[in-house]
């Protein structure tokens, strides 16, 4: 297991049973107590038998209360004396045109924050994680029925393979040989190609475990799949830990030499999804330098300092200070759309970036083992989709962060090398770990 680091300054600590505390209102939920309060009832949570009886007890004392409305002290149940339970539930979520059945899972942790995740394309379909007061909302976009995914999307919430990013033209050569791809982005290979990982039935094996409910998806590509050499057996794990993490860990193994470099392109607004847009969030990413990209996008093999232009996140910045500025680079992409070089030890799991919203008081960092992260601002997004609770998702109104290799890899020998061989295993971790920042 990969030792956490610490978090950035400025973050919130947690209190030794693991858990974030926001203040307690009839509005509120604590996560460590036994009531969901609302102006006019008391719903019970997940807890022991002896709990319930008390929340009968407690209702009862409530419902004859002159006031009408719940006034209450709710004691405080350390997780490790008396948890709330994590689970994991499942249940249908359409069909596809073949007619196989796709399942949606359910990982709820002790604090109740809440991951969906489908099997269709691995999707996180929703996340929903408590602000500064204990209000729980859904920060990633997507759909809550499978027609819109399989009508077409941009990658909302998908695992994406076998290769994250831009293959230049197509193809690629290996050990001597090249090897043609599907193209799916102009004359280029983008994201896995035209059926990609984003758009399988993967298998799911639910779990729960001391970290927190975990979710294992596992999917063999076969040898030529859109144009690739080898069969690739992989397996991505989800778990949702204790502590507000989304874990992902991600494995493969091959029979062939082959490019391998597997993301999650979740889009996130902090503030909850269709609230507007992100220009308010504030980012920082540790990196010095971002690989320079061409008017297709595809990297030109520079590796450019930061320092100077708008790419220069290396200190708490607000989206909407930079993403305008008359620049070549944010020109080129309509803003960030650009591959960050992160200053990290290889395969060292280390922080990459810090995101935050500061309405809300959501933070968001992002730890990952790879060398890379894709800051894209949702540049392509126009109005024309709407999600869950009919939520138009218009320009700038998410951000993605997607840990990955540098794109074009495959052509680029002076770039991190993503080529997995046979008897070696691709590992790569992932983590979204989320807190609140406290009014100053």
């Amino acid at each position: 297991m990969k030792a956490l680091p610490e978090r950035m300054p400025g973050t919130p600590t947690r209190d030794e049973s693991g858990c974030q505390a926001p203040p307690l209102n009839e509005f509120n939920f604590c996560p460590r107590t036994l009531f969901r309060l609302r102006p006019r009832a008391l719903e019970p949570c997940s807890g022991s038998d002896q709990m319930q009886e008390q929340y009968q007890q407690s209702t009862a004392v409530v419902r004859g209360s002159s006031r009408g409305i719940a006034v209450i002290i709710c004691w405080i149940s350390r997780m490790e004396n008396c948890p709330l339970n994590d689970h994991i539930t499942k249940k249908p979520f359409g069909t596809l045109p073949d007619g196989r059945e796709v399942e949606l899972y359910v990982l709820t942790n002790r604090p109740g924050m809440q991951v969906s995740i489908t099997t269709y394309g691995g999707i996180v379909t929703a996340l929903t994680v408590p602000d500064r007061r204990g209000h729980f909302a859904d920060v990633v976009l997507g759909f809550d029925r499978l027609d819109p995914y399989l009508a077409g999307h941009p990658y909302f919430g998908t695992i994406v393979g076998r290769y994250a990013n831009r293959i230049a033209k197509g193809s690629f050569t290996l050990d001597g040989e090249t090897f043609a791809l599907a193209v799916n982005s102009n004359d280029n290979h983008l994201h896995g190609g035209i059926t990609g990982f984003d758009k399988i039935l993967w298998r799911a094996q639910p779990r729960s475990t001391s970290e927190g409910p975990q979710l294992e998806l596992g999917y063999v590509s076969a040898d030529g799949e859109e144009g690739y050499p080898g069969r690739l057996d992989v397996t991505v794990t989800y778990t949702l830990t204790h502590d507000n993490s989304l874990r992902i860990d991600y494995r493969a193994a091959t029979d062939k030499p082959t490019p391998v470099n597997l993301t999650n392109h979740s889009y996130f607004n902090l503030a909850g999804q269709g609230s507007g847009n992100i220009l308010g969030h504030r980012i920082s990413i540790k990196a010095d330098r971002f690989t320079s990209v061409d008017a297709e996008l595809r990297p030109t093999g520079e590796l450019r300092k930061v320092k100077g232009t708008p790419m220069d996140l290396r200190e708490p910045t607000a989206l909407g200070e930079k993403i305008d500025i008359d620049d070549e680079q944010l020109r080129l992409a309509g803003g960030f759309d650009h591959n960050w070089v992160l200053n990290k030890g290889e395969d060292e799991l280390s922080l990459a970036a810090r995101v935050s919203d500061p309405t809300t008081g959501r933070v968001m960092e992002v730890l990952t083992c790879e060398p890379g992260v894709q800051f894209y601002t949702a540049n392509f997004l126009d109005g024309s989709l709407s999600g869950k609770e009919g939520a138009v998702y218009a320009r700038r109104c998410a951000l993605c962060l997607e840990t990955q290799h540098f794109p074009d890899s495959p052509n680029r020998p002076e770039f991190p090398s993503t080529i997995l061989r046979p008897g070696d295993h691709y590992d790569t971790t992932t983590i979204y770990r989320f807190s609140v920042q406290p009014l100053a």
